[in-house]
């Protein structure tokens, strides 16, 4: 799949502040199309593995990638990064606060740090890539825009498991930008690295922002819709499959994300869809479908177990292949298979799953002899 990347262009040096999974993946997308790459770190010993190349990941290719990379280069030294080059790709956590907000504060303390280096002698472009609130791009251009520093927003639409070649293959590129000359920029080194022609989608930050969390809600939508068909179908003696697949060969509708299972879940499709309420709410504006696709994933998971109860013997052995949130994934996080698993569980059903062996010790952790495990690769 990645064999078709090639040098496209004279080098360039670029910057990425936050090489965790993903920023290390676009680390090295870009820098296997011709830029030279710097990437920040705050862990030292993590910094050291990646000049190394000893560092294991268990994201597909990634290890591949930094064994191939010969422009690239790891540092725990924000300056240095900076000297660097004037394009900066920040890439940090930007995590779910507990009432749903997303929690900007590593993106503020990059911002702080950026503050006591002063003023820049050339123009610099600071990218977040990371989610963030509507509006909050704009209030950090205020602070670095005597700095010398444009601020422009450009978030990838990745999932867990496919980083790299989601990277390479996007339907679309949203680009924010903070200046005609940064949304050209950015727009170029897409031009250099993806395998595809997406779309290059440009309009201000906010806007920017605004679409990201949005596309995320439309497929928690459609997933919902999917699975009250489904409920729906079932209840009434159908199939599912048979009825969404009808449904979906309409060219206004399609199939994709139109099948009949477990409820969304995972790090992004929850939070967004209640960052995005919660923004239209700052609005004055109730986003009553946002809303809604919450609590009919609740609904159907409610459903599932019912029916899954009604219909099955607790004295066979339920096996789960997976209990992660997708099975090329690691992450437990808000996982509707897990959720199902533990609920009827608790009802007396006999569940053995079999999953890795860094996921089976994060449930043995929180639910102790609820299960029983088998290893899987």
């Amino acid at each position: 799949v990645y064999s078709d990347f090639y040098f496209r262009g004279e080098q360039m040096n670029a910057s990425v502040i936050g090489i965790g999974k993903l920023g290390l993946c676009f680390a090295l997308t870009i820098e296997k199309c011709g830029y030279n790459v710097i990437g920040v770190d705050t862990s030292q010993e993590y910094v050291d593995l990646i000049n190394k190349k000893a560092l294991k990941s268990s994201e597909p290719d990634v290890e591949t990638f930094l064994q191939a990379s010969k422009n690239f280069t790891a540092t725990t030294s924000l300056e240095k990064a900076v000297e660097h080059s004037n394009i900066l790709f920040v890439v940090v956590a930007t995590p779910s606060l507990e009432n749903g907000r997303y929690d900007h504060s590593q993106v503020n303390t990059l911002v702080a740090n950026l503050e006591s280096l002063g003023k820049q002698d050339k123009e610099k472009h600071f990218i977040v890539c990371c989610t963030t609130m509507p509006g909050y791009c704009e209030s950090i251009k205020e602070r670095l825009n005597d700095l010398n520093y444009t601020v422009s927003y450009n978030p990838e639409f990745i999932a867990q498991g496919t980083i790299l070649k989601n990277q390479a293959y996007p339907d679309m590129v949203l680009i924010g930008e903070g200046s005609r000359e940064a949304g050209d920029i950015i727009q170029t080194i897409y031009e250099k690295h993806t395998l595809n022609e997406p779309r290059i989608c440009r309009m201000s930050p906010t806007e920017a922002e605004i679409a990201k969390i949005s596309l995320n809600c439309f497929l928690t939508t459609k997933i919902a819709y999917a699975n009250m068909i489904g409920d729906i179908v079932i209840s009434a003696g159908g199939d599912p499959k048979k009825v969404l697949e009808a449904i979906g060969e309409d060219s206004r509708i399609g199939p994709k994300y139109l099948g009949y299972g477990y409820g969304y879940g995972g790090p992004c499709f929850p939070r967004d869809n209640r960052a995005l309420a919660i923004y239209a709410k700052d609005l004055g504006i109730d986003a009553l479908i946002s809303i809604a696709s919450d609590e009919s994933n609740a609904d159907h998971l409610d459903y599932q177990v019912k029916n899954f109860i009604d219909n099955n013997d607790k004295e066979k052995e339920i096996v789960f292949d997976y209990v992660t949130y997708k099975p090329e994934s690691t992450l437990l996080v808000e996982s509707q298979q897990l959720a199902f698993a533990v609920e009827i569980a608790k009802n007396g059903f006999k569940i053995k799953i079999k999953e890795r062996e860094e996921v089976i010790a994060r449930l043995r952790s929180k639910h102790g002899d609820l299960f029983t495990y088998e290893r899987r690769n």
